[in-house]
């Protein structure tokens, strides 16, 4: 969605590089449902609603993950979603503001949404807001990177849509420069950004088929 993507030119500087961890989905979604789990969903969202900075690799990758296995989510072709992206394109922040804090109840990993509310919050100068999704968008990211180097299928980057792909291509400057192949996987489909030779592998996740 490019009408956001100039912000990602903002955030290059600010990523680390974060332990890569091979992602297990099921251990992730038993984790997540399990009350008693360090990881257990309800745990996880308090801190990153409250403290996101405070969240570890492991955890932010049991919160962006774990959207595949919840019923909640905010999809880019939901009728809601694509009103708040008419008032940020109309520069109607406060409303854009107003609808996006709803979607965000609703769904608060959300890449789409936080892009959206940081545009939104750094467009009217409300700089606590802005910081405190920023946080949050770092931890969501670092947790994607750390998913695995890109260098090869078996260690390919993992995302659960599209959009966040082309999220991550911007934070890894992979741009128009580069070539395109695809490949189907038994649980999604790899896309592989080739430049002279050398490649990217991010793999999108399909579980719903």
């Amino acid at each position: 969605m490019k009408y956001y993507f100039s912000l990602l030119f903002l955030l290059f500087s600010v990523f680390g590089f974060s332990q890569k961890t091979r992602i297990d989905l099921k251990t992730i979604e038993k984790n997540l449902k399990n009350p008693d789990s360090p990881y257990n969903y309800d745990k996880l969202i308090f801190k990153y609603k409250g403290y996101p900075k405070s969240l570890d690799s492991i955890e932010t990758q049991h919160l962006y993950y774990g959207r595949n296995f919840r019923n909640d989510k905010v999809s880019t072709s939901d009728e809601s979603f694509k009103v708040l992206v008419e008032a940020f394109k109309q520069e109607n922040f406060e409303d854009c503001i107003r609808q996006g804090k709803i979607l965000y109840d609703k769904d608060p990993t959300n890449l789409d949404i936080l892009l959206i509310l940081l545009r939104a919050y750094d467009s009217i100068k409300e700089g606590t807001n802005f910081m405190h999704h920023l946080n949050q968008f770092r931890s969501l990211a670092d947790g994607i990177k750390g998913s695995g180097d890109g260098k090869s299928e078996k260690t390919a980057y993992v995302v659960n849509t599209m959009g966040d792909e082309y999220i991550l291509l911007n934070i890894l400057n992979i741009g128009k420069d580069y070539t395109r192949g695809s490949k189907t996987a038994r649980d999604g489909m790899f896309d592989i950004w080739d430049k002279n030779g050398n490649k990217t592998y991010i793999k999108i996740l399909y579980l719903d088929q």
